[in-house]
C-alpha cells in the first residue's frame, strides 16, 4: 500500500515544445535537450538510470536498458506557460482563459490606486528583467522610499524594496495591498514581493521573496487530500501559488538545496499524504535570466542529491520528479517556454522500465496521486496507477 507521495517539482524544466508552442511565441523550444546541445551535455546519472533519458533524446542523457522507474511526459490543456497554471494543471484544474498580463506596463488608474493606497510613489512600471530593474532605479529608490513596480511576459506584478528602506512587513503589507486591487477584470495570477540588499552597483536579490496568489480556480487534490485528514506539506514556494489552500504545513526555502533538505526533513518525519516541493533556480536564476551553463550545473546538483531522496524514502513512499512548464535559456527573450514536461516516478511499488507515454494532461499527475492514495478524485485527469504501480 502506498501511504506517501513525494511529488518534486523541478521548475521549468521542460522537454520539447508542445504541438501548440507556436502560438505562444516559441519555436524549436527544448529546455532540457537544448541545454544539454549549448554545453556539450549534461550528466544527469542518476535521474538517467531513473528513466529520464528514455522519455526523449537528450544529449548527454542516454536511455537505458532497465531504468528502475516508470517515466513519460505530458502535454499542457491548459492556456497558459506560467507557474500558477502549471502548477494548478498538476493539481487538477484546467484554465480556459489565459490569466491577465500587462506587456506595456500597468494603466494609470491601478498605478494611482496603489500609489493612494500605499502612501508611495511607483518607479519603473514596464516589463522587466528584476535584476536589471533594482540595477537601474535601485539608488532613486533608495534616495526616495518610492517603490520598483514591474512586470514580465507572466502574469505578474513585482515590487522590488531595499530591505533597509523599506522593511519586510511593509513591503508585504503593499503586497497584500496590490493583491486586494489587482482582482476581477485587472486580476493577475501572482504579486511578488522581491526584497534586495546591497549598494548601487552591487544589489543581491534576497531569499526573503514571497508569492501572494489567487486562490485555485476550484478543488485541487491537495484540498481533497487535506479533507480526507491526510497531510499536505508545502516545501517551496508550492504554499504561495495554491494561496494556502489545502496546505496543512509548510516552509519557505532559500535555494535549490535547502528545498531538497526540507524535503529529506520531512521525508523522515512521520507524516502521511503529500510532500509537494518546489525547487524554484532553475527558473529564477538559469532560465529567465538565459544562463545555460547555469542552469545545467544546477541540474547536475540536483541530480547529485537524488540518491539521498531515494534512500531516505519509507517502502511505502512513491516519489515524482516533474515540472509545471519550460524556460529554454537558450532562448530569445526571458519569458518562460510552451513545453511537455517530463514525469519520472520510483518507489518499492512503481514498476521498473515503464513507459506511460504522452499523457494528455498534467492533470494525470493529479489524478494518479488520488488513485494511489485511494482518496476521490479530481474531476479532470486520468490516472496511469493501473500503469505503473506493482
Amino acid at each position: 500500500m502506498i501511504n506517501r507521495v513525494i511529488l518534486v517539482i523541478l521548475d521549468s524544466v521542460g522537454i520539447g515544445a508542445l504541438p501548440d508552442a507556436d502560438k505562444f511565441g516559441d519555436i524549436g523550444v527544448n529546455t532540457l535537450g537544448n541545454i544539454s546541445n549549448n554545453q556539450n551535455g549534461i550528466n544527469l546519472p542518476n535521474l538517467q538510470k531513473l528513466g529520464l533519458g528514455n522519455i526523449d533524446n537528450i544529449v548527454g542523457v542516454k536511455s537505458v536498458n532497465s531504468p528502475l522507474g516508470s517515466f513519460g511526459k505530458s502535454l499542457e490543456v491548459s492556456n497558459g506557460k506560467d507557474t500558477t497554471t502549471g502548477h494548478w494543471e498538476i493539481a487538477g484544474l484546467h484554465l480556459e482563459k489565459p490569466f491577465q498580463t500587462f506587456p506595456k506596463g500597468f494603466p494609470k488608474e491601478i498605478i494611482n490606486e496603489l500609489e493612494n493606497k500605499t502612501g508611495r510613489k511607483i518607479l519603473g512600471n514596464k516589463p522587466a528583467s528584476g535584476t536589471v530593474i533594482i540595477e537601474e532605479l535601485g539608488r532613486e529608490h533608495m534616495n526616495t522610499g518610492n517603490i520598483i513596480v514591474y512586470t514580465s511576459a507572466d502574469s505578474v506584478l513585482q515590487i522590488a524594496a531595499h530591505e533597509e528602506v523599506i522593511p519586510l512587513d511593509e513591503l508585504y503589507t503593499i503586497c497584500e495591498t496590490a493583491r486586494e486591487i489587482m482582482k476581477g477584470d485587472n486580476a493577475v495570477a501572482r504579486i511578488i514581493s522581491r526584497p534586495f540588499v546591497g549598494s548601487p552597483g552591487d544589489f543581491t536579490r534576497t531569499s526573503n521573496r514571497r508569492d501572494f496568489s489567487l486562490d485555485p480556480a476550484g478543488e485541487t487534490m491537495l484540498d481533497i487530500a487535506k479533507k480526507e485528514g491526510l497531510d499536505v506539506i508545502a516545501v517551496g514556494k508550492i504554499e504561495d501559488i495554491y494561496n494556502g489552500k489545502g496546505i496543512t504545513e509548510a516552509v519557505h526555502t532559500k535555494n535549490n538545496m535547502d528545498g531538497v533538505n526540507q524535503t529529506i526533513n520531512y521525508i523522515n518525519k512521520e507524516n502521511k499524504g503529500i510532500i509537494f516541493t518546489n525547487l524554484v533556480d532553475f527558473d529564477s536564476k538559469y532560465g529567465h535570466r538565459r544562463d545555460p551553463k547555469g542552469y545545467k550545473e544546477a541540474l547536475e546538483e540536483f541530480d547529485s542529491r537524488v540518491p539521498e531522496l531515494l534512500d531516505n524514502m519509507k517502502d511505502d513512499d512513491i516519489i515524482i520528479f516533474t515540472a509545471d512548464h519550460g524556460n529554454d535559456p537558450t532562448y530569445k527573450g526571458s519569458d518562460h517556454t510552451r513545453e511537455y514536461i517530463p514525469i519520472v516516478m520510483y518507489g518499492k511499488h512503481i514498476k521498473q522500465n515503464i513507459n506511460i507515454g504522452v499523457r494528455n494532461s498534467f492533470a494525470d499527475i493529479a489524478a494518479t496521486i488520488c488513485d494511489v492514495l485511494q482518496i476521490p478524485s479530481t474531476v479532470k485527469g486520468e490516472s496511469f496507477k493501473n500503469l505503473i504501480v506493482k
